[in-house]
């Protein structure tokens, strides 16, 4: 990660700390719906790259606010943004369950001493790391073709549906190791696993996502699959 790129992502963390009280009214006035606006049009010339890192952060820090809308500013670029989201919220489940396990004491021993808590949040890390690993992917590709979406929808719907894949499994792991105490108002795992549900419906769920890779794998054939796949190495 550039010097530059540290630097929004302390911006975003602070910005979207005072958003999660305030709204969405500090992520607008810190001028994020122009990240992807070249500087010769009056924007901040980010890249792709830059916008999964910040709307990493406004997945984990504010799942409830708008803020892939105002990066995104198209509705093609809508998915991309959504597995970025997911990907921040996903880590954030994670780093509660692990924060949980690890000072929750049941039986006289914390519940991250127990080897079936161990091979669940085991499990867990690894759908959010390949989350993580589809969503970097993304930008990247994205990067490559100056964010024209249509020139990376192979990558868009792989992302998509990995992300939609692993957002039932993250959740569902993350409520069974916290328990009820997951479920209530006053702790923030409910927070990112209610955003998790709602996303991985919007902009195309599993069925969507899977047949538009599905036929795109079948158009290109064997032989194409694999030269498609080689030529973004």
């Amino acid at each position: 990660m550039s010097a530059g790129r540290d630097m929004l992502c302390d911006t975003a963390r602070a910005v979207f700390a005072e958003a999660a009280t305030a709204g969405v009214a500090p992520v607008e006035e810190a001028g994020f719906a122009l990240l992807l606006v070249p500087e010769e049009h009056g924007g901040f010339g980010g890249d792709w790259g830059d916008a999964d890192a910040v709307l990493r952060i406004a997945g984990a820090m504010v799942p409830d606010l708008p803020v892939a809308d105002l990066i995104a500013r198209q509705a093609a670029l809508l998915p991309a943004a959504v597995v970025s989201l997911m990907a921040g919220a996903m880590g954030q489940a994670l780093a509660l369950s692990i924060d949980h396990v690890n000072s929750r004491q049941q039986f006289g021993r914390p519940l991250a001493k127990f080897q079936a808590v161990q091979q669940s949040l085991s499990v867990m890390a690894c759908e959010v790391r390949a989350v993580e690993a589809a969503a970097a992917a993304l930008a990247v590709r994205l990067d490559a073709v100056n964010i024209d979406p249509s020139a990376a929808g192979f990558e868009i719907a792989c992302a998509k549906l990995r992300a939609n894949r692993a957002a039932g499994i993250v959740t569902s792991i993350a409520h069974q190791v916290h328990g009820a105490i997951g479920f209530t108002e006053e702790y923030a795992l409910h927070r990112v696993t209610i955003a998790l549900m709602r996303w991985r419906g919007e902009h195309g769920n599993d069925a969507h996502w899977a047949e538009i890779l599905g036929r795109k794998v079948a158009r290109a054939g064997g032989r194409g699959l694999w030269e498609t796949l080689t030529s973004r190495g």
